[in-house]
């Protein structure tokens, strides 16, 4: 008899739950000054105007001849350089060498490139004049001096970077790097310096937490490693303690279904509180959401809590579609800028299976065929545990939760990865 998951108690939709932990998070207040070069991958805390018109001055777009007036010919009278500009005006039918981004002397109307000139001597002749204002970059046609640059909750990036040196911006006021302290738990985990002849039956990596420190450390955050730790209670909370002093966010993987040797969830009640269990999710249902205050009293603060799962794709899952936003909005990334997972559809070059009842976030390839149309195919077994396939993959398809089976040539949402999965 088929179940439909989704109405068992607690099973949240995805959505919802987005939703939800987004509401449950405030963005962080402290702040830095940092050096631009710096700056990239940071959010922005207060605003950045110009300290000066770009471009500065009225200067040449093109290699060529700064002119004055509507002339045949005209007389060379001088050269303005990048650096090095030209004393003085020029009058009517006069002109001055001119390179890329020289300033314009006062009087020239006009730059013609050089490929249309000839010059005998001191004449210069044109095979035809330029109109007035052509291939001049004019003062402030960019940015003017006192405008706003970027608005605080702004991610930087090097575009940004590149404006703001541009405008004299040497400093920029960013929030402080979150804290996120990382650990992994169960019997069966084995460090990575472990030899493989040494690995027991049953035994595998701690692939988890590398993958999730590698994600992170790309997002900029500050990372506190607690190791993997084994399904001992007295262990975890020895940990949790740590990690609530150290850390803004504490991110753990394991433990949290509802196993005999399933601790992580019941250390977190004891220590926090439990806020959000199970999702309509797939890979990922045992996802939990809390919070740790820091100590019994409450009054220094809080670290925010995830549980993803054990398994390592579901892990992966659940820390793209659900943290990542959150910890976008605890880090001060406005609504404007804050990463909304873009979706597409293609058309599916395979068969795919799909019971109705969670949303599920299938591995693809998505490419554009030999016609221009997109398309996508499955990166074969879809378990939980399925690495390869993820590695494979450059997409999710994205397939709603009270769907079904879907055929070949049958249109698909999906999503391509986005940093940190890229």
């Amino acid at each position: 008899m088929n179940i439909d998951v989704c109405h068992q108690p607690g099973l949240l939709p995805v959505e919802r739950a987005r939703s939800q932990l987004l509401e449950a998070v405030t963005p962080l207040r402290e702040t830095e000054i940092l050096p631009l070069e710096n700056a990239c991958g940071r959010v922005l805390a207060e605003p950045v105007r110009a300290q000066l018109d770009l471009p500065p001055c009225d200067n040449s777009a093109m290699d060529g001849y700064a002119l004055c007036g509507e002339c045949e010919t005209f007389t060379l009278v001088g050269k303005s350089l990048a650096g090095h500009p030209y004393a003085g005006a020029i009058g009517p039918g006069e002109c001055i060498r001119i390179t890329t981004g020289a300033p314009l002397p006062e009087g020239a109307d006009r730059v013609v490139m050089q490929e249309n000139t000839a010059l005998q001597g001191e004449t210069l002749t044109l095979q035809q004049l330029p109109a007035a204002g052509e291939h001049i970059r004019r003062r402030g046609e960019d940015v003017r001096a006192g405008q706003s640059l970027l608005e605080p909750g702004r991610l930087i990036r090097i575009t940004d970077i590149a404006l703001l040196a541009a405008a004299g911006i040497e400093r920029v006021t960013t929030v402080r790097k979150l804290r996120a302290a990382l650990l992994s738990v169960g019997d069966e985990l084995r460090p990575l310096n472990t030899p493989a002849t040494e690995l027991k039956t049953g035994d595998i990596y701690d692939s988890n937490r590398i993958a999730l420190k590698a994600a992170l450390t790309q997002l900029d955050f500050d990372i506190v490693d607690l190791g993997c730790l084994p399904d001992d209670p007295e262990a975890i909370r020895a940990a949790f303690i740590r990690a609530r002093e150290s850390a803004d966010i504490v991110i753990t993987s394991g433990g949290v279904s509802v196993g005999e040797a399933d601790f992580t969830r019941r250390v977190l009640e004891e220590l926090g509180q439990l806020e959000m269990w199970r999702l309509a999710i797939k890979p990922g249902k045992p996802f939990a959401f809390g919070r740790l205050p820091r100590d019994e009293s409450g009054n220094a603060g809080e670290a925010l809590f995830f549980g993803l799962p054990g398994n390592p794709v579901s892990a992966l899952v659940t820390l793209y579609q659900l943290v990542l936003p959150v910890l976008e909005k605890v880090r001060g990334v406005d609504d404007t800028q804050r990463a909304a997972n873009f979706q597409s559809r293609a058309r599916l070059l395979n068969p795919i299976r799909k019971v109705p009842g969670r949303t599920d976030y299938q591995r693809g390839f998505t490419y554009r065929d030999g016609d221009g149309l997109q398309v996508v195919e499955s990166t074969g077994l879809q378990g939980s545990h399925i690495l390869s396939g993820f590695s494979q993959a450059n997409c999710f398809i994205v397939l709603p939760r009270d769907g079904g089976n879907c055929d070949t040539g049958d249109w698909v949402t999906i999503e391509p990865f986005q940093k940190p999965l890229v």
